[in-house]
């Protein structure tokens, strides 16, 4: 497993103050608390980076008292995937941990309209602090709008929103998606040895995560891999059951596919399915993925995918540290990107414990 730069590790520590989580993720085999800090979200911030910041001050709030505030989180999808069965644990359990005796979460079922009535709603309630794992990347502007009213700091996971921070928002929290794509194009050109045809099952449409997850793999295989052919793309909408049946079509009307690109593990798992039922055997068809759930760390032991580029879902602890810095009067940076593993054949089995 790749250990993260040593920069990266001390850049969290000045920027949040989390010098406890940085632990080596080659602790394969460490006790529970190394394997809890292994799993902990590290900051991305290469050394004497700069960019926008925003204070306190700047965005125009008034400073209060995280723990006896009325604090709101928006999940946006049904928890029936495990990232986000992760995610939502992660700011529930993080708030627990730091004696926030008002946090309301909501879930908008996979449905945007909801997601934004849920948001109305929390502002509606007082709320003094917006955690939001957006379902869309556009359409917020009559939420942004009551929140600015409010002053009301909104910080964004996982997803952006297209608007503007240390204005409509505060910051976003989350991987560069973009990369990721170019690192999973790395995975497949390695497994195929640069040459072959390749699918990619798309996330679902109108958020930063699919289209920049798309470009990032397909800028990577035309400059590294010309003869790699992208021959097959169509949204599975980031769920198993459409990756599944997507993957079913392909078979049938590409039988000569060498590679499957999956946007997320539960469109993964779902082309899995599809192809244990064609009668494939493990690895006919090179899989790779974005995410890092442990079913899908499991399948690379098994030999049905080949590799996975995590996208950690643990945001509690940075959300909340990046709100307190935030109050406290210190500089946040528009974004807040976090450095992401990757599993192979190499670490999969050892690395189970670690995955979510």
């Amino acid at each position: 497993m790749k250990p993260h730069p040593r920069t990266a590790l001390v850049a969290l520590a000045v920027l949040l103050g989390a010098a406890g989580c940085a632990k080596s993720e080659t602790e394969a085999t460490a006790g529970p608390s190394e394997a809890a800090s292994a799993q902990q979200q590290v900051v991305q911030t290469p050394a004497g980076s700069s960019g926008p910041t925003c204070t306190l001050d700047q965005f125009g709030g008034t400073k209060f008292d995280l723990k006896t505030a009325t604090v709101g989180f928006s999940q946006s999808e049904k928890e029936a995937n495990p990232f986000r069965i992760a995610e939502t644990k992660s700011i529930k359990d993080e708030a627990a941990k730091l004696g926030i005796t008002d946090l309301k979460v909501t879930n908008a079922q996979s449905q945007f309209s909801k997601q934004i009535t849920d948001v109305q709603q929390l502002i509606a309630q007082g709320v003094k602090l917006l955690v939001i794992a957006p379902l869309n990347s556009d359409g917020w502007e009559p939420v942004l709008q009551q929140a600015a009213a409010k002053k009301i700091p909104i910080i964004t996971v996982d997803r952006k929103i297209n608007a503007r921070p240390c204005s409509d928002y505060l910051t976003f929290i989350g991987s560069d998606f973009y990369e990721q794509g170019k690192r999973a194009a790395d995975q497949m050109i390695n497994a195929l040895g640069g040459k072959g045809k390749v699918a990619i099952l798309l996330g679902a449409p109108g958020n930063n995560v699919t289209t920049e997850r798309t470009n990032g793999f397909k800028d990577r295989i035309k400059e590294k891999a010309p003869d790699i052919q992208i021959s097959f793309e169509q949204t599975g909408e980031f769920a198993r059951e459409k990756g599944q049946q997507v993957t079913e079509q392909l078979i049938q009307s590409n039988p000569d596919i060498n590679g499957i690109y999956a946007e997320n593990d539960e469109m993964a798992l779902g082309a899995v399915t599809a192809l244990k039922g064609a009668g494939k055997d493990p690895g006919a068809i090179k899989i790779v993925s974005v995410d890092g759930t442990r079913s899908a760390v499991q399948a690379i032991a098994d030999g049905w995918l080949h590799a996975v580029v995590e996208s950690n879902p643990r945001f509690g602890p940075l959300a909340f540290e990046t709100a307190q810095k935030f109050l406290d009067g210190q500089p946040i940076p528009d974004k807040v990107i976090i450095s992401d593993r990757e599993y192979d054949g190499s670490n999969a089995e050892a690395s189970l414990g670690e995955a979510y």
